[in-house]
């Protein structure tokens, strides 16, 4: 019991100094941390609701009150940022989680099994990255019907390509290992195959792609909305918040869009960061061979 616990120390310790020693994966985990605490106390932290309406209060400048001014209908633009974020975060959470279910296991058996099968499954993957992820999400959300429901499925559906071709790669590598071959020997099951030992294996690549594939979800959920395609108003999400202040740039309303476009940029540069500082974390001699090239 003490051999393992301090076997297993100093490879935890060397995980651990190798995140500390990336200062841009530390970056993006700040950003993203932040985000995600904003929006869990934001019932809390927001000095109003989201949706309250103060007529005498609209268009107002940042000021003491108002930390990032107000809308055309004198709602708070720094309570529907933090209420915004709930409803960015959970739908990108809840697409990747869909794209994950769906496309790992396909990609898994596609590359365990092959043949027709497989040729199959990575074909009809090769159909949907055909199509540009915005266009494709927008003609799914159109046809499933304009909402929160419709946003995260469209969403979900465009990310598992990603996460199929992710897996297809790894399966094929990983089922020629000679553990594999000595499992097949003992006539274990292909299900716990795939299940207990090649997806285990290929944990490390498909978390930084849920890392980065939340970013692409962030944008493109927002997309939808601005474009009136995600959440129904009043909702605050920060998508449709850019929406509602583009008519007002003109008439020098900049705050109505900027700090809306801030919290997705800051979002999506903190995912990004995030998951390239975990790809070179979990997979050291990969970028020592990008770097030798």
């Amino acid at each position: 019991m003490n051999r393992s616990t301090k076997s297993t120390r100093p490879s935890w310790a060397s995980f651990m100094g190798r995140i500390a020693a990336k200062k841009l994966l530390l970056v993006g985990l700040i950003l993203v941390l932040a985000w995600v605490i904003l929006a869990i106390l934001a019932p809390w932290i927001a000095p109003f609701g989201p949706d309250e309406i103060r007529t005498e209060d609209k268009l107002q400048t940042p000021n003491m009150v108002h930390w990032f001014g107000t809308d055309n209908f004198g709602r708070d633009i720094f309570s529907r940022i933090l209420y915004g974020a709930r409803v960015t975060l959970w739908t990108g959470m809840v697409a990747i989680g869909i794209a994950c279910i769906v496309g790992i296991p396909l990609g898994a058996i596609a590359g365990y099994f092959g043949g027709k099968i497989g040729n199959f499954i990575m074909r009809l993957m090769d159909i949907l990255l055909a199509f540009p992820s915005l266009i494709l999400a927008m003609a799914l959300a159109a046809s499933i019907g304009p909402g929160l429901f419709g946003a995260l499925l469209a969403v979900g559906i465009v990310a598992i390509p990603e996460f199929a071709r992710l897996m297809y790669g790894q399966t094929v590598v990983i089922k020629e290992k000679e553990f594999i071959e000595a499992s097949r020997a003992l006539g274990v099951r292909h299900s716990s195959i795939i299940f207990q030992h090649i997806l285990p294996n290929a944990l490390a690549p498909v978390v930084v792609q849920i890392t980065l594939g939340l970013g692409s979800a962030v944008l493109i959920t927002s997309s939808l909305s601005f474009l009136g395609l995600g959440v129904k108003p009043p909702t605050a999400e920060w998508g449709a918040m850019i929406s509602y202040g583009r008519d007002y740039i003109i008439s020098g309303e900049w705050w109505m869009t900027v700090f809306p476009g801030a919290a997705i940029a800051t979002t999506i540069f903190g995912f990004i960061l995030l998951g390239d500082g975990l790809r070179d974390v979990l997979d050291p001699h990969g970028q020592s061979s990008k770097q030798n090239s």
